[in-house]
């Protein structure tokens, strides 16, 4: 009997719920590197000191070891390089998709996929201009997304602004450390 109320536990803990997608990666990819008329996707393969680097960085290590960086270009010349960064939370995943302009500064982020849990939390901090905050970073800033919207939103949707803040810290690092 004991296992099944331990079961019953578990349950109750890890209750993370269906993900859904908000936006689909070809959108967020036109909206993040706007007038580009083909896209490449790099591989970059980190080493196990590499991979300890970021983790140290950012206290994340990419699935795999594997940073996918994909860049926009119009003809020969590079409108934006991004990257998808998944957060893990207790309510369950999201995805973080960050586009950086050819200076290095974010030029935008956009939520890819949440839960149906976490959706309304997401939806209300985007409404609350949470991405309009991390326009303008470059690598070795800390984003702080979720403090501008933190007044402006609930106790739950501030706490996904708040792991939507880690996702974006995640892009910096690796697009910093690994992208040129």
């Amino acid at each position: 009997m004991s296992w099944l109320i331990r079961a019953a536990v578990a349950g109750a803990l890890l209750h993370i719920t269906p993900t859904v997608i908000l936006e689909k990666r070809p959108e967020a990819a036109t909206r993040l590197a706007p007038g580009a008329d083909a896209f490449f996707a790099r591989e970059v393969h980190l080493s196990d000191p590499d991979a300890h680097k970021l983790h140290e960085a950012v206290d994340w290590s990419p699935e795999d070891g594997l940073l996918t960086f994909y860049t926009g270009k119009r003809g020969a010349n590079v409108v934006s390089a991004f990257l998808f960064v998944r957060v893990d939370t207790p309510h369950g995943p999201i995805e973080v998709a960050v586009g950086f302009d050819p200076a290095g500064a974010v030029r935008g982020v956009e939520i890819t996929k949440a839960t149906v849990e976490t959706k309304p939390w997401v939806l209300e901090a985007l409404r609350a201009g949470l991405t309009d905050a991390y326009r303008g970073l470059k690598p070795g800033h800390t984003p702080e997304g979720a403090s501008r919207v933190r007044d402006k939103v609930g106790q739950l949707p501030a706490y996904i602004a708040g792991e939507i803040d880690k996702g974006v810290a995640r892009a910096l690092a690796a697009y910093g450390a690994f992208y040129r």
